[in-house]
């Protein structure tokens, strides 16, 4: 188990400074990127970008907090957003606009984030046209890993935002309160990252999405959603009547008081 007081989170929206990363594989090439082409970057009008997945031919899924301005916590209009799946080396395999997007009810957006937050830190977001190519299938979502599971990410992130990498091996470290602690290399952009399990048939699934990055005991971890139960809540979020009603690029507020907090720090770029 472990213990609040022995983690330092950031989060990983955005951009900063370039830094390298280890026991990730770039997929520089039509070759290395095959099977990989429905995860994307999801540009947010200039202010950063995060990673998000292709799960049906219009949707994505990807952090909620990627919806929010980094410092005032404003919504990002989604007039502003644009998927960019299988972007590489300065072009996509299939460019879409945003046509609506819903963070899960249950998120709280604060300045002063928490590892409590985490549990609700994903959004699902409507293209405004479906992704129907062959080389882009979506990708199945499944059950959480257990602790101990072999997992792997594919990302963009800071010095790495001109192609995905990919770390297909690290490990579920613990399971907490709906929170997913893994060993997996993310940075700054990683966020909305998915994190793929390998089915018995071959097939990798999405399994969860990376909210956030800690260190714990001098070792970089990734927290991530568990997805139990929670794309049925997110496409009835997306569906709600009182949603379409809101102004174009607005979100639902978010000013429920947390369930619980950890009382870490988590320490902004």
């Amino acid at each position: 188990m472990l213990k609040p007081a022995a983690l330092f989170f950031g989060l990983l929206a955005g951009l900063a400074a370039p830094a390298g990363a280890e026991g990730l594989r770039r997929l520089e090439t039509g070759t290395d990127s095959r099977g990989w082409e429905a995860v994307g970057r999801l540009d947010l009008g200039g202010t950063g970008f995060c990673t998000a997945a292709l799960i049906a031919p219009d949707l994505i899924l990807t952090a909620a907090h990627c919806l929010r301005e980094r410092e005032s916590g404003a919504p990002v209009p989604v007039t502003r957003m644009e998927f960019r799946a299988g972007w590489r080396n300065g072009r996509a395999a299939a460019y879409r606009q945003i046509r609506r997007a819903a963070a899960h009810p249950d998120y709280l957006w604060s300045p002063e984030e928490d590892a409590s937050r985490v549990r609700y830190d994903i959004a699902l977001l409507e293209l405004d046209q479906p992704i129907r190519l062959p080389s882009l299938k979506p990708y199945d979502t499944g059950k959480s890993p257990e602790r101990g599971a072999e997992v792997g990410v594919v990302s963009y992130a800071r010095d790495r935002s001109e192609a995905a990498s990919l770390q297909d091996l690290c490990h579920v470290l613990s399971r907490q309160s709906g929170m997913l602690v893994m060993s997996c290399d993310v940075d700054f952009g990683s966020s909305g990252a998915p994190v793929f399990s390998l089915r018995s048939d071959g097939l990798a699934e999405v399994v969860s999405v990376v909210a956030a990055k800690a260190e714990l005991e001098g070792r970089k971890v990734a927290l991530g959603s568990d997805l139990e139960g929670v794309i049925p809540v997110l496409k009835s979020a997306l569906s709600d009547e009182e949603f379409h009603r809101r102004p174009a690029g607005s979100l639902p507020q978010m000013t429920d008081e947390p369930k619980a907090s950890t009382g870490a720090k988590f320490l902004r770029p």
